[in-house]
């Protein structure tokens, strides 16, 4: 039987998540331990003292870099259900970034639609997949599409992601969710369904690039060191949603406690400590290193602090040897602690580049100097 590019795209999309032991259930999660959290491997965050030379340009925030303590540690992983949920981003590793300037939120469809008409950029959701690409797949296979996530009817075992992943004809950044969806009202909603070259191709066109895995997680930390979330180590200080994740039973229904069943527009929770929207939860982000799964432990092994890290010159996941991927950070509204708690800040996702979904977008960044590359 062949593998069609559609069962690839589903698995590439599904890849950033730990398979479970062969039939296993996840076990309830459990809380975090308070001596867990007073040994912890993370040092303080020491931030640059310079500010920025000018005015922010519009709709980006100063992030002023400085030396922090990257990654996650073992008090992560007992709050989630699924075993191995920090297992990429250990060890932590002390790690110096430049300051930048970063896009307050996470790019929107109203931004994405003037690219597209300034351009006449076609997404890879919006091309037919070609014979070259696919040699073995039947032809009424290669049509272009996306994957996107589908609700089940019942409750299911989570050990087969396919139950709630389905490649949609039709399915782009214009049709997020297939061929009877669109944007009317949703012009401030996340765009989605692009792929690591889309996003790519619209911050150059923006004289921006995409954020390093480190500027990243530098600039979600929002100066604090070793918290679990963004905001803090609580997942709901005093009661309150402070993101938009998924509530209720997955993946059958998202109850919406948070506010929102599924995505939400832009900024409708409150910032960091540096003014970011939406670091946790709605959508997932590229951003620009190669998957690795090894790459801390490899950074650690180096010694010393990471200076403006690029990440690996390559990419290896185990799990899916031949397939090219790239980082993802900050989860998205299919998050649970049933599953995968990756709304933790120091956690990392992946994805094969060429792969959109519904619950996959970007936000960029900028250098002092236009577009500069941070230096080694």
């Amino acid at each position: 039987m062949h593998l069609s590019f559609q069962t690839a795209s589903i698995a590439a999309v599904a890849a950033f998540v730990t398979a479970w032991p062969a039939g296993g259930e996840p076990a309830a999660p459990a809380q975090k331990d308070p001596e867990t959290a007073e040994t912890s491997a993370f040092a303080p965050t020491i931030p640059n003292k310079t500010p920025p030379s000018g005015p922010a340009p519009k709709g980006m925030v100063w992030i002023p870099g400085g030396e922090f303590s990257m990654g996650s540690d073992e008090s992560g992983e007992s709050l989630c259900s699924m075993p191995g949920v920090t297992r990429d981003s250990q060890p932590v590793h002390r790690v110096y970034v430049d300051g930048f300037w970063m896009d307050a939120t996470e790019l929107t469809n109203q931004q994405f639609e003037k690219f597209v008409k300034a351009t006449g950029y076609i997404t890879i959701a919006e091309r037919k997949p070609t014979r070259e690409e696919f040699p073995t797949a039947p032809e009424e296979n290669l049509v272009a599409g996306s994957t996107v996530f589908t609700p089940t009817q019942q409750p299911v075992k989570l050990n087969d992601y396919f139950q709630w992943w389905n490649y949609v004809p039709g399915a782009n950044w214009r049709h997020p969710t297939g061929p009877d969806s669109d944007l009317k009202g949703r012009e401030k909603y996340p765009v989605v369904q692009i792929g690591y070259p889309d996003a790519e191709a619209y911050a150059k066109w923006a004289g921006k690039r995409l954020p390093t895995e480190a500027e990243w997680e530098f600039a979600a930390r929002g100066g604090a060191a070793g918290k679990l979330y963004a905001w803090g180590d609580e997942l709901k200080p005093g009661g309150k949603w402070m993101a938009n994740i998924y509530e209720g039973t997955f993946p059958m229904k998202d109850t919406g406690e948070d506010g929102f069943a599924g995505i939400a527009p832009v900024a409708q929770f409150k910032p960091n400590a540096y003014g970011l929207y939406d670091v946790a939860g709605n959508v997932w982000e590229w951003v620009s290193d190669w998957y690795r799964v090894d790459t801390y432990a490899r950074s650690k092994l180096s010694g010393g602090v990471a200076r403006n890290p690029l990440g690996p010159d390559s990419p290896y996941d185990p799990a899916e040897p031949t397939e090219k991927k790239h980082v993802h950070r900050g989860g998205s509204f299919l998050c649970t602690d049933q599953y995968c708690t990756r709304y933790m800040v120091g956690t990392r996702g992946k994805g094969e580049s060429n792969t959109g979904s519904n619950h996959v977008g970007f936000r960029c960044v900028m250098a002092p100097a236009a577009g500069a590359v941070p230096s080694k």
